[in-house]
């Protein structure tokens, strides 16, 4: 069946709305952040699959829009997936730069915790997934001044010392691997596991890496056979 008749056919199956439009949601392939929402309609949606540039309908101008056309951050789409009632979407992709309008990288940074409180907003307080929420920590025990009294944090320790944290990190996949050799229980294996992470996310803090870096290439990764793969490394390296 020739494409376009395909996303004819796809187009068909929405359940629009009275005003011919489901909402739309944008989220960060790497990271799973949801960026923002917008509407679409069919046009919307079809330039979308078409540009594999996250593209919305605005309601207030009643015209099509694709983010990025003017700040040129635009939202490059991987996938498209729609809920089980066809009446929302889902735009995956990878954002060239900040979403939202202020400049944050999403357009949720605002905590209703926060507004109950009266606190004012940050722009940086993003909603973060747990181990976002851990890298996040992990760089504040960095900016953490040396000066200040009390016991230095296991975090803090580790960023100022090389050596124990690459110690730490061999020690803990060592016990993760002996899980296995062991036949210990799956909750031993989580434990460990966890500690892997931890230990490995303060040497990407010192290293300047983020998490997401390295989700990019684990994802670059899954679309190529284990030969591509090491053919695009050894080139990268040579």
């Amino acid at each position: 069946m020739p494409i376009l008749l395909l996303v004819d056919t796809l187009l068909d199956s929405i359940k629009w709305d009275d005003k011919g439009l489901a909402v739309a949601i944008a989220q960060n392939v790497d990271t799973g952040a949801i960026l923002m929402q917008g509407f679409v309609n069919r046009d919307a949606l079809a330039t979308t699959i078409t540009s594999r540039k996250a593209t919305f309908f605005s309601r207030s101008r009643a015209t099509l829009w694709t983010k990025g056309e003017t700040s040129n951050n635009f939202i490059n789409i991987y996938d498209i997936f729609v809920d089980c009632d066809r009446d929302s979407i889902i735009y995956l992709g990878k954002p060239d730069g900040p979403t939202c309008h202020t400049g944050s990288e999403t357009c949720y940074f605002t905590s209703i915790g926060d507004l109950l409180k009266e606190q004012d907003v940050e722009k940086t307080n993003l909603a973060l997934t747990t181990l976002y929420s851990l890298e996040s920590t992990i760089s504040k025990r960095e900016l953490e001044l040396t000066g200040k009294h009390g016991k230095p944090s296991w975090t803090k320790r580790l960023l100022l010392d090389e050596n124990l944290l690459c110690s730490k990190i061999r020690e803990e996949a060592d016990e993760l691997c002996r899980t296995l050799e062991e036949k210990e229980d799956s909750s031993c294996t989580a434990s460990e596991m966890a500690d892997v992470i931890y230990h490995a996310m303060v040497l990407l803090r010192l290293k300047d890496v983020k998490i997401e870096n390295v989700l990019e290439v684990l994802r670059r990764r899954f679309s190529q056979s284990g030969i591509e793969e090491k053919q695009s490394r050894a080139s990268t390296e040579s």
